[in-house]
């Protein structure tokens, strides 16, 4: 027997091998997929309308400005036959490849050389690319539409553009290829196996892992700040840290993360830890560790969250300290919920807080944003839907939604070296928290969606919460808010707007550079990011950014010189806990550790 025959001979056992394993995983791929339940169709994707005004607007504008629009279609023509004249050309006259050049598009997607070398590929991108902007043309050439309607189309349009891309297909991805190629078929397979799995572990939801779990533990090798839970109710564990220092100032901070994901971003590991830092800098630092609900805190509302997490943690720490004021601060829409908290204590006179500090955190939702394309009826009404039915908003739709704000990151990249390069995804602490979110009481969601986001009503003054009408305006108490530069979700002229319009007189305004988690999580030292103050609050926002000062490195040390002013005298440092508070379990407690239902049944 010759070699050639026993390396055929291994090759063919190796395929069959693969053939039995692809049938297996076929039965368990239709099985988890039986297992899905159905998300209403409006959150899915726009209502048909949106696409009915945009083609009645499209057809408006061919009646009146024909001219506009051919010139269009024919430079769309004339770049397609052109793609197609250079393949025909390359492939006629036998060659396998194409000259080199550099494009004059950057994109991450298509850095396989194949893509400019070989014919084939080379037109499927060029094609593509052709394609892309004549959908964004034909949307911008669109005129007599409302605003927010091109807004939606807009996003709409290029989330079409992005899924099609050719990249997301084995037969048009040269790097899926050239990977099946070189392993006889086992990355397939292994792709395979990570889509089956997905589905299992997520009841039929298509949700990509972005990470390996197995590689982390909550309170094991990440959130591993020592300390104890000191209180506990249904809303929360409200953690007391240990000091690490002979002497503490002697007013304590209480820290409110979102509820939307764990509060361990701020102690992923001990050189990042924004818990370990605080308490360093010799404080005495307590965090709220929220309730991950299920469907039996369906009628649990904003109102719930102020009184049993906010006002009932500032009471305790005040009790534990023996202090009549704390430094409050608020994370995302912690630190929304904590203005309205202010306000709140403003309407009953309650001088508890000293002092607040925000993190990216918005009051005013005048401008949507990128949240426009959600935040409008078809797609609220969805939302409602889906909460009448199940009592929470489970968190993998709340992961979906941002993810699709950057779907080439978060959805379509991680999906091609999952599922069709078979990679084992990695052990990235980031990226497991970012997984590991919470689900949304439905009566706390909508009240924050339709009052909030819709109606701004907290930002024009008409905000009505446990028997009060309440204002961002009552914010008085002396502030900071830190927002970030490239941020996404909270955008710092929004952030901005907001903090112009609180009443306290005594507020300042930081610029972080990079975006919503790695521009607060930013420790001294790396000196990676950079932060922008400006003691003009009185200018637009542009304005201020044009005159605002640029320091090296994080904001954390001047929040704290900040900080320092308003915290009092030193005083003995402080073990977590007194006699009528005695430590329930140690840091990071037990609420952090319940994970999500990604699909509740």
């Amino acid at each position: 027997m010759t070699t050639n025959s026993v390396v055929a001979g291994e090759n063919h056992e190796k395929l069959e091998a693969n053939l039995k394993r692809v049938e297996e995983l076929s039965q368990r791929l239709v099985q988890a997929l039986t297992k899905r339940s159905p998300t209403p169709h409006a959150l899915n994707g726009p209502d048909a309308t949106l696409y009915t005004k945009a083609a009645q607007a499209y057809m408006q504008e061919w009646m009146t400005n024909p001219a506009k629009l051919i010139e269009q279609q024919v430079g769309y023509w004339g770049k397609t036959v052109s793609n197609f004249m250079e393949a025909q050309q390359a492939l006629a006259a036998g060659k396998l490849t194409m000259p080199e050049r550099t494009s004059e598009r950057q994109d991450k997607r298509f850095q396989n050389p194949l893509w400019e070398t070989n014919p084939y590929f080379n037109y499927v991108k060029e094609q593509y690319l052709t394609n892309a902007d004549a959908i964004r043309e034909a949307v911008e050439a669109i005129d007599d539409l409302d605003p927010v309607e091109k807004r939606r189309l807009r996003y709409f349009s290029q989330q079409i553009i992005d899924m099609f891309a050719p990249t997301n297909f084995l037969a048009t991805n040269p790097d899926a290829l050239m990977r099946a190629v070189e392993t006889e078929g086992e990355s397939l397979v292994r792709g395979l196996e990570n889509l089956v799995a997905d589905l299992e572990a997520n009841n039929g939801e298509m949700v990509v892992r972005l990470v390996d779990e197995a590689a982390f533990e909550v309170g094991g090798n990440i959130a591993t700040a020592k300390g104890e839970v000191i209180y506990r109710n249904r809303m929360m564990e409200l953690i007391q840290y240990s000091p690490t220092t002979d002497e503490v100032h002697e007013t304590p901070i209480v820290l409110f993360p979102p509820w939307i994901n764990k509060f361990y971003i701020l102690d992923l590991k001990p050189q990042n830890s924004l818990i370990r830092w605080i308490v360093a800098q010799g404080y005495t630092l307590f965090v709220v560790a929220w309730v991950n609900p299920d469907a039996s805190y369906r009628d649990v509302g904003m109102e719930d969250y102020v009184e049993e997490g906010f006002l009932k943690a500032i009471e305790v720490v005040k009790d534990i300290c023996k202090v009549p004021q704390v430094n409050a601060v608020g994370y995302c829409i912690a630190g929304t919920t904590l203005s309205i908290t202010l306000s709140l204590m403003k309407k009953r006179r309650d001088k508890s807080v000293k002092s607040a500090t925000f993190f990216t955190a918005l009051t005013d939702f005048s401008d949507q944003g990128e949240f426009t394309p959600f935040l409008q009826e078809d797609f609220a009404d969805g939302l409602e839907q889906e909460i009448a039915q199940e009592g929470i908003l489970p968190h993998f739709l709340m992961a979906r939604t941002f993810s699709f704000l950057r779907s080439n990151d978060l959805i379509y990249g991680p999906a091609i070296k999952s599922y069709m390069m078979g990679e084992t995804p990695p052990a990235f602490d980031l990226l497991y928290w970012n997984g590991d979110g919470a689900n949304l009481p439905g009566k706390m969601f909508l009240q924050y969606l339709r009052a909030l986001c819709q109606r701004n009503e907290f930002a024009e003054g008409r905000y009505e919460l446990l028997g009060e009408i309440l204002s961002v305006r009552d914010v008085d108490v002396p502030l900071m808010s830190i927002a970030t530069e490239t941020d996404h979700i909270a955008a710092a002229r929004d952030v901005y707007r907001g903090v112009q319009m609180m009443g306290s007189k005594a507020k300042e305004f930081v610029l972080g550079q990079s975006g919503h988690i790695a521009g607060i999580v930013n420790p001294p030292g790396k000196d990676k990011y950079g932060h922008f103050v400006n003691d003009d609050l009185s200018l637009a926002f542009d304005d201020w950014q044009a005159g605002a000062e640029h320091h090296k490195g994080s904001w954390w040390p001047h929040w704290e010189a900040w900080l320092a002013t308003r915290s009092g005298k030193l005083v003995p440092a402080r073990a977590p806990g007194d006699s009528d508070h005695p430590p329930l379990a140690p840091a990071p407690g037990t609420y952090v550790k319940v994970k999500a239902a990604k699909q509740i049944q």
